[in-house]
């Protein structure tokens, strides 16, 4: 109600619209942080590079790998061949794409001296050979079922890396969207090569403020990032296209195994056992989120076909802190690190509440993204929250659990370290067929649930909120921006 309100009172002292623009407008609740595919890892930056990039590799609508920019033959079980495309093969810069910049590109992120957080899932690539401007080998050190998956990372010039251009703040792809400006202060815009359509992201944190800016005519599109009550608020202003579908991204609770009060399985228990995750949905995700207990969806060839055993069981999370040794006279006593969005912050309150309400104090902070972030990844927590976007490919596994990829090899942000993990991973890794590998999967997936180095959360729906101007955006279950390829603004 108080974000309603606040919504009214804006609107009421802002009543003229905004000149009408023939960019579409995309509002986001986090701008991108980089756009160099070889070191971007936050999901707006992700999103926009597939755009920007082309990639050897994409995902077909079961999750499994198949070519995007190039043909792949596998001549055997450790050597495949990639012939590239004949169109679609220019860079910004007038240079046309050709092996020798794949080759580079992949070098590049697997030279250790780089820090590529990438890296780690390309283990397995022992050389490659450029066969000739259209072709190039990949030779493998062991076989690996899963290796095409790993090639998804944005092309780019073998020029820019040779010279060490920093790509942080503007691109030089080849993909469907060709950058145009990123000032230091202002909005990042891109442009459709097909018909020259522009594309201006706003990042505005505040989700009312988004909403103000919606229906003042100042942003075109919404997706995602808003809670259930201002939807249902645009719904009834009949003025918006909106839509929404289940969604794949993965919200999880992060826990500092390095942290001595983290590192009883008891207490991640308890903490699992006294989150409602079904209210925090009912009244703030709305109904195309779904309970998660694994980073796959069930649904996924690879996803986790087991029970949620962490139902909300407040009598049974107060029983295991106990066998823990905490008590009211001596309460455990956590930090939460989350992102200063007023949603996140919002579902962070209340499993503070939560958890209060079973004898853990949790002391709440939040921080700008780029912040929250910078600290996640070296592994200044105790707690925090955050979502695994676009996840397809289950070497996820190897990148998020393995004990080999603490970053910056990966993102095993916790320091877990499980010599059994890292075992099945590497068996699934070699495995001759996706039965063989999907049963090491399904095994891994059980142990890391009984263990807990993450708590898992839920999917997140997908909402799409559109001014009626936008036509033809497609949403997608993980999120992405693809629906720009396609998206058309009715001229005013």
């Amino acid at each position: 109600m108080r974000t309603l309100f606040v919504l009214s009172i804006l609107i009421a002292v802002s009543a003229c619209s905004h000149p009408e623009s023939t960019s579409i407008r995309f509002g986001l609740a986090n701008a991108p942080i980089s756009l160099d595919p070889r070191f971007a890892t936050d999901a707006t930056s992700s999103r926009i590079n597939r755009l920007l990039y082309q990639r050897l590799v994409d995902f077909d609508d079961r999750l499994r790998p198949v070519p995007s920019m190039a043909t792949m033959v596998r001549l055997s079980d450790t050597h495949y061949r990639f012939h590239l495309k004949k169109s679609g093969r220019l860079f910004d810069n007038g240079s046309r794409l050709t092996a020798r910049d794949v080759m580079a590109t992949y070098q590049y992120v697997m030279d250790r001296k780089n820090a590529s957080p990438h890296r780690g899932s390309l283990a397995s690539i022992k050389r490659m050979e450029v066969i000739s401007d259209d072709e190039i080998d990949f030779f493998l050190s062991r076989t690996d079922s899963l290796f095409p998956g790993y090639l998804t990372i944005g092309i780019l010039p073998k020029e820019v890396i040779d010279n060490n251009i920093s790509l942080d703040r503007q691109s030089l792809g080849s993909g469907p969207f060709r950058f145009v400006d990123w000032p230091g202060s202002g909005n990042l815009v891109i442009e459709r090569r097909s018909d020259k359509q522009r594309v201006e992201f706003i990042p505005v944190k505040d989700a009312t403020v988004r909403v103000l800016k919606l229906l003042r005519g100042e942003i075109d599109l919404l997706q995602n990032d808003l809670p259930v009550e201002l939807v249902s608020y645009l719904k009834k202003k009949n003025k918006f296209r909106i839509s929404g579908r289940p969604g794949s991204n993965f919200t999880y609770l992060g826990l500092n195994m390095r942290e001595p009060l983290l590192q009883d399985t008891n207490v991640r228990k308890a903490i699992a056992y006294a989150i409602d995750r079904k209210t925090i949905i009912k009244y703030l995700l709305g109904s195309y989120t779904r309970v998660a207990n694994a980073i796959l969806t069930p649904g996924h060839w690879a996803g986790y076909k087991g029970g949620t055993p962490y139902s909300y069981k407040p009598g049974t999370a107060r029983s295991l802190l106990e066998r823990a040794g905490y008590n009211k006279e001596n309460p455990l006593i956590l930090e939460y690190k989350t992102s200063s969005d007023p949603l996140r912050i919002r579902i962070a309150t209340i499993i503070q509440k939560q958890l209060k309400e079973v004898g853990i104090e949790v002391r709440l902070r939040s921080f700008d993204w780029a912040t929250v972030y910078g600290d996640i990844k070296e592994g200044r927590f105790q707690l925090y929250s955050l979502s695994w976007v676009g996840i397809k490919n289950p070497d996820i596994f190897r990148y998020v659990f393995h004990s080999q990829s603490i970053p910056p090899r990966g993102a095993n942000r916790g320091a877990y370290n499980s010599l059994v993990v890292d075992r099945l991973i590497e068996e699934a890794d070699q495995a001759e067929n996706d039965r063989q590998s999907s049963i090491l999967y399904q095994e891994i997936q059980k142990i890391v649930l009984d263990e807990l180095p993450y708590i898992p959360l839920w999917y997140e729906g997908q909402v799409l909120i559109t001014a009626k101007s936008i036509e033809d955006y497609r949403l997608m279950p993980d999120g992405n921006y693809d629906g720009l390829l396609d998206v058309r603004k009715q001229k005013p």
